[in-house]
């Protein structure tokens, strides 16, 4: 099995996480709690017990949020450094511009906002037994959306909705020379954009490793708010509650993640809620799936 020690990480959690609105105007999505630690924390724990020594994070929104969690990494046996990005860079530009840093001629690449439980010495075996620039983990996938293409011997043909389409699961195997000439400077997408060229140009240099891997995908609120609690279900512990909260003794609160700084009080009720870094929720409040944030010093709340 690959010695994952040699090989580096590159954690992508650049992205403005849209779809996480509003809750993304407070934290990155890779800062996001997630049973009692940061989204990102429990991803750079999985590579340090994969054995990977070496990671880079690529940041731009809210990039405070992700650093103060992680740090330079020690805490967590890994040496950590950062590729700073002015304007969002993609899924292509985003590694072109961190490959200088990772310093590595193959390397993982793991989306930021995924957790997945692959196993990346298989993986990073079958990227070097199969000498493909690019190996993508994947599962069996749903032919309403767009997937990956490949053939029985993991050779990807193309991107799209067919039958029999595989779900990439984010993360990945590459080498270096998949981002040779890319501008580390210009936004430019992986499979809505270098990795078809490659494939027409470079025939088997696309693969995809079939993988039965549980994985949680932190799109939305409600994803987000599903995924905490069935994590925390199944480690034992209660719903997220952050650094500094007060709760009057006579609040509900019922599948609901609390971040840091969160006031309830007396009888407010909360039923699966996800509440924001420092807000107030007032006394006889009600509030059913949605997400609280404060906006000038008023409490807002948006349904899932």
């Amino acid at each position: 099995m690959t010695n994952l020690s040699r090989w580096p990480a590159l954690v992508l959690t650049a992205g403005l996480a849209t779809r996480l609105q509003p809750l993304s105007h407070t934290r990155a999505k890779a800062a996001l709690p997630v049973s009692g630690e940061a989204l990102v924390v429990r991803i750079l724990r999985a590579l340090r017990a994969a054995g990977v020594t070496n990671v880079v994070l690529n940041l731009h929104h809210r990039p405070d949020t992700i650093t103060r969690e992680v740090g330079d990494g020690s805490a967590l046996g890994l040496a950590v450094r950062y590729s700073w990005e002015t304007e969002v860079l993609g899924s292509a530009g985003g590694p072109a511009r961190a490959v200088p840093l990772l310093e590595a001629d193959r390397f993982l690449v793991v989306n930021g906002d995924t957790l997945a439980d692959v196993d990346l010495a298989a993986l990073a075996a079958r990227h070097v037994d199969t000498n493909a620039l690019v190996t993508m983990a994947v599962v069996d996938g749903n032919p309403n959306y767009n997937g990956i293409i490949a053939d029985d011997a993991g050779l990807v043909r193309g991107f799209g909705r067919e039958p029999g389409a595989f779900h990439f699961i984010g993360v990945q195997a590459v080498n270096a020379a998949a981002f040779a000439g890319v501008s580390p400077d210009r936004r430019s997408e992986t499979v809505h954009g270098i990795y078809p060229d490659l494939i027409a140009q470079r025939p088997g240099s696309l693969r995809v490793m079939r993988t039965a891997a549980e994985f949680f995908d932190i799109g939305t609120p409600r994803d987000y708010l599903e995924t905490a609690l069935q994590l925390a279900a199944r480690e034992g512990r209660p719903p997220d509650r952050g650094r500094d909260c007060d709760i009057a003794p006579d609040a509900e609160l019922i599948g609901t993640v609390l971040w840091d700084d969160v006031t309830i009080g007396a009888g407010a009720s909360l039923v699966r809620c996800v509440v924001a870094d420092h807000v107030r929720v007032p006394a006889g409040a009600r509030h059913v799936e949605c997400s609280l944030v404060m906006r000038d010093n008023e409490l807002v709340a948006v349904p899932f």
